[in-house]
């Protein structure tokens, strides 16, 4: 092998590594040399130290950065998302994502850091990291919003920060449906559902028995599933599971003369009303947690929808009224702690919703006001001449002619804006499934005052998936076997893995 077939192999392994989240010590690997040497016709290859690769991968990570810091510098306005991790060794991370649309109106997601936090996290402890990030980045003049989770501390170290906030409506979404289960006719019957879980979950041997009657009765082999409460749609997916086993399950457990009971027509019923309310809350999850395409604008769109569906109650039994009625009164209470002003603008700049139907009509003008303020402040101000400073006050007859003047260039600027706003209105509404960077893309010049505000507030997520998403990368990278890695290393490896995975076009 020559010497540049071997640089070539050895980066390959390099950029494999780090993408999928190998182990530094696979270099070590006798089968993985051997392969090498099969594959090239050189059997007296050897592989790289790990010294070696990790050399490469800190000049990898620096090659990779400095690409990314330089579309932050081309950005204008910037969103981040940040949320905490403990690993398994017990380390506390902090996990921070970027996004932006750039020039061409595409739009960006990708990590900026996953560090180790030694202090406590407080409030100002938080707020510090957020903005030691954005200095290091040099983005901390772009930022326009922050996304967290509605723990207290977040929500705290956001009120100390210079940016907008803005809860994950995931997290506010799953906490209401937390909230609407408790008290409701469906806690007997999910705990029910627990228990058959466990009952197959913990035996290896049940387990075993089970797979066999799902092929028995012509069905997919599955394993059930256990809701967590922090785990969204969890107990959505539980109950769907056991809908779609009852045959198998109610056979198994006859077989073994088990203790824990099938559940009973009546209860299978109440699971499948359960199933019908917690679909539509899975669906607006999964469509809010997408990181390659607009989700803020869809956030209050698809709140009214849920809305919606919760508000009707005809021939509903007693116990679904009440999850309906706490669903609506829970979900009301955390919607308007929101940064409800922010979802309003970026519903309104979206040209799929611009109609704004998911608004009250009283509230729908006073959206359009507060665009139209955000036109006004983007308007250049008018700077008086030095000469003009340093003069003497002007005679009350001229005065009264600059007030005059002053009023009328402000009549213009007011008229311009509404004519602006009114040319944007009459556009034809954008399908459904059409993306909105790109409509703004070919009317960017037709409208030019009003497409920075577009790319501002389209750029933020609606949710902290994101970071959620690290957070599981993060999970491969420490181990129980890797759990001595050092804080910067898994730094690097982490955004590395999540910066050579974004698929670009």
């Amino acid at each position: 092998m020559t010497r540049s077939v071997s640089d070539k192999v050895m980066n390959a392994l390099v950029i494999w590594i780090a993408k999928n989240c190998r182990p530094i010590n696979i270099v070590d690997d006798d089968g993985l040399r051997d392969i090498i040497r099969t594959a090239s016709g050189d059997a007296s290859y050897n592989m790289p130290s790990r010294g070696t690769i990790m050399s490469k991968i800190h000049t990898l990570y620096d090659d990779e950065k400095a690409r990314r810091m330089n579309m932050l510098q081309q950005a204008t306005h910037i969103a981040l998302t940040g949320d905490h991790w403990t690993s398994v060794s017990n380390d506390n991370y902090v996990g921070i994502t970027a996004h932006f649309v750039d020039k061409e109106w595409k739009l960006h997601s990708f990590a900026l850091t996953v560090s180790k936090t030694e202090e406590r996290q407080y409030a100002e402890a938080c707020a510090d990291h957020f903005l030691d990030v954005a200095r290091e980045w040099k983005i901390e003049d772009k930022l326009s919003t922050l996304g967290t989770d509605s723990a207290r501390n977040m929500v705290a170290a956001a009120r100390l920060l210079p940016f907008e906030h803005l809860p994950c409506t995931a997290h506010i979404l799953q906490r209401t449906v937390t909230v609407s289960i408790h008290g409701s006719g469906f806690e007997s019957v999910l705990a029910k559902c627990r228990k058959i879980v466990g009952h197959f979950k913990h035996s290896p041997s049940n387990a075993h028995e089970l797979m066999e009657q799902q092929v028995a009765c012509g069905q997919k082999q599955e394993s059930l599933v256990q809701d967590v409460t922090t785990r969204w749609n969890s107990t959505l997916e539980m109950v769907k599971r056991i809908q779609r086993n009852k045959s198998p399950l109610t056979t198994t457990l006859a077989q073994q003369k088990s203790n824990v009971a099938m559940l009973t027509t009546q209860e299978l019923a109440k699971l499948q009303k359960l199933e019908e309310l917690l679909e539509p809350c899975r669906y607006v999850t999964e469509l809010l947690g997408g990181e390659q395409y607009i989700s803020c604008s869809v956030v209050l769109p698809a709140l009214c929808h849920l809305f919606k569906i919760m508000e009707s109650t005809e021939d509903d039994p007693a116990y679904v009224v009440k999850f309906k009625n706490d669903f609506t009164s829970d979900l009301s209470k955390r919607k308007d702690s929101t940064n409800l002003t922010w979802l309003k603008i970026a519903t309104a700049i979206d040209p799929r919703f611009k109609d704004l139907k998911c608004l009250p009509k009283d509230e729908r003008n006073e959206v359009w006001a507060s665009l139209s303020k955000l036109l006004m402040a983007q308007s250049p101000g008018k700077q008086e001449s030095k000469e003009t400073t340093d003069q003497q006050p002007p005679k009350k007859r001229r005065i009264s002619v600059l007030l005059v003047s002053s009023d009328s260039e402000s009549d213009e600027e007011e008229e311009s804006i509404e004519q602006c706003l009114n040319h944007y209105k009459a556009e034809p509404k954008l399908h459904m499934k059409g993306c909105p960077l790109q409509w703004w893309k070919k009317r960017e010049a037709t409208h030019a005052r009003l497409a920075p505000i577009a790319c501002k507030y389209l750029s933020t997520p609606a949710t902290t998936v994101p970071c959620e998403r690290l957070f599981s990368l993060s999970g491969h990278i420490i181990q129980k076997k890797r759990a001595t890695l050092s804080p910067d290393n898994v730094n690097r490896l982490v955004c590395l893995s999540n910066w050579l995975n974004v698929k670009e076009d």
